[in-house]
């Protein structure tokens, strides 16, 4: 599970212990977490869609926090990182970029998104990710601004390329 927007500066603050120890006493099995960013890998047999909105329900009910929640299997985590559609040209993990949406962008907005790519900047969409190259960085991109605004007219979260690889190790080799 993807959480989107928590424990950036001072709003939507959750300490990954308590939110381990809680999803271990509402039942979720080898809980584990990545990093302070919400990446929450965990055994369950609901559907993807039941275990966002369940997760949701949680999150808001135990730690007053509403924040978005995006679901991957583990067997969609590998495609996302079998695909690696712009592995010939990001070279830096941390400037390459997966966009993980509730659903696929309809053309229109993918189109505006795609022309706001500057220089080398790279974007490919392939269903509900969309894979961005920022060869200077993410700090004055328009078009990682744009991957990041709630306007975007889908639930998304991005993680940089490194943090998915070693997401997928962890779902591989869960403790």
């Amino acid at each position: 599970m993807l959480l989107r927007g928590v424990n950036l500066g001072p709003r939507n603050r959750v300490g990954m212990t308590e939110l381990r120890a809680q999803l271990h006493a509402d039942g979720f099995e080898q809980v584990s977490t990545y990093l302070q960013s919400g990446n929450v890998l965990l055994t369950n047999d609901a559907s993807p869609t039941e275990l966002a909105a369940q997760f949701r329900g949680l999150l808001r009910e135990r730690f007053k926090l509403d924040v978005e929640v995006v679901v991957r299997t583990r067997d969609e985590l590998a495609e996302v990182v079998a695909r690696d559609p712009l592995g010939e040209v990001a070279r830096d993990p941390k400037r390459y970029q997966v966009s993980f949406l509730e659903r696929a962008l309809d053309e229109e907005m993918l189109n505006r998104i795609a022309a706001l790519a500057a220089g080398s900047e790279r974007l490919v969409a392939v269903g509900r990710e969309l894979y961005a190259w920022h060869p200077h960085g993410v700090a004055r991109s328009k078009l990682w601004a744009a991957l990041a605004d709630r306007r975007l007219g889908v639930t998304a979260t991005a993680r940089n390329w490194s943090t998915v690889g070693k997401l997928l190790t962890l779902a591989e080799n869960p403790s």
